[in-house]
């Protein structure tokens, strides 16, 4: 019996060493949940900016000037708005994952993190230059479902070098982003729901499901 409880805990360090050499396994939960209350914070301010008076078109009519020519001012806000709480989630993330790795002893820059990181990009870049694209073109009613889409598309092809909640995550992504595709009068509410509201929940549910067992 002994040598059987032996065998079973020799392939589970096994399995455990395997694992940490192909996937990256320090990502925090509690990331996600700041990254998803920087996009809900995001999502209001640029409700209330697109139903301020210096705002000709109500957000209901028009979002991101869908009935009319581009406003640059609308355009220029969204933009700054979005980097804001992209760059405040991604410092976030990074300090959180940092200090996950301390504790369980392990490199934040591996390559497991290397191939998470360059799988994550490659949709990631190839989605903020099409929304790019739609901006300089007028079509900038389709960036918010352009932005779920290309991310979630990001996430299921970074998740097979992490947790697998990652891909589950990234679905229920690229799902709102087409939603918001059919209903672009509120594809602000659908980018709140998916940067916001997915991303705590996720979080949320990593934490406990990771980390508090690890601390205990």
């Amino acid at each position: 019996m002994s040598n059987e409880q032996d065998d079973l805990a020799t392939l589970a360090h096994i399995r455990s060493v395997m694992d940490r050499s192909t996937r990256y396994l320090s990502l925090s939960g509690l990331s996600g949940v700041f990254a998803g209350i920087f996009a809900l914070t995001g999502a209001l301010g640029a409700f209330l900016f697109l139903n301020s008076p210096r705002v000709a078109t109500p957000y209901l009519q028009t979002v991101f000037n869908i009935l009319g020519e581009p406003d640059v001012n609308v355009i220029t806000f969204l933009i700054f708005d979005a980097c804001i709480v992209l760059f405040a989630s991604l410092a976030v993330c990074f300090f959180l994952t940092y200090r996950n790795a301390v504790k369980q002893d392990s490199d934040v820059w591996n390559n497991a993190s290397r191939r998470l990181t360059i799988n994550l990009l490659i949709p990631l870049i190839a989605g903020g230059v099409f929304c790019l694209i739609l901006f300089l073109k007028g079509n900038a009613s389709l960036a918010a479902p352009a932005m779920l889409i290309f991310y979630g598309l990001a996430l299921v092809n970074a998740s097979k070098f992490t947790h697998d909640d990652i891909r589950t995550l990234g679905i229920l992504e690229t799902i709102l982003g087409l939603a918001a595709t059919v209903n672009l009068h509120y594809a602000l509410i659908f980018w709140a729901i998916g940067f916001g509201v997915l991303h705590i929940v996720y979080g949320i549910v990593m934490y406990r499901k990771y980390e508090i067992v690890k601390e205990d």
